[in-house]
């Protein structure tokens, strides 16, 4: 875990053209990937590294066709903003929890749709 707020702080800037943009989209990338482990024990996430780590690949490839620079630059900025704030351990559990609705029990599907349903499931 970092001691040192500023240990992960990334100044703001443009990118020069999309080699330059590319290079710090593949950073990022890789500091998230390389992150998995240690995210997965300070937050206690209940799912394997794997899991983790595809997540990460799922949100970096939902904006994979972007095609304007400054909305690229944009992404970088919060994706460098999340980074940060996940390492200095400045989110909740829950707040990690939000990425996996599909593997999470409070997910959207959490409650059954009507009471005989929720009945039948067992669920009180």
């Amino acid at each position: 875990m970092a001691i040192s707020p500023t240990q992960f702080a990334i100044t703001t800037r443009q990118s020069a053209n999309w080699q330059d943009a590319r290079r710090r989209v593949l950073q990022a990338y890789r500091d998230w990937i390389r992150a998995a482990p240690e995210i997965q024990t300070m937050y206690q996430v209940p799912f394997p590294i794997s899991a983790i780590r595809t997540r990460i690949r799922q949100e970096f490839e939902r904006n994979r066709y972007v095609n304007k620079l400054p909305v690229v630059d944009i992404m970088l900025l919060r994706s460098n903003a999340d980074y940060q704030e996940t390492m200095n351990y400045w989110r909740q559990t829950n707040h990690i929890m939000d990425y996996f609705k599909e593997e999470n029990f409070r997910g959207e599907k959490r409650l059954p749709s009507n009471f005989v349903q929720g009945f039948l499931e067992g669920r009180n």
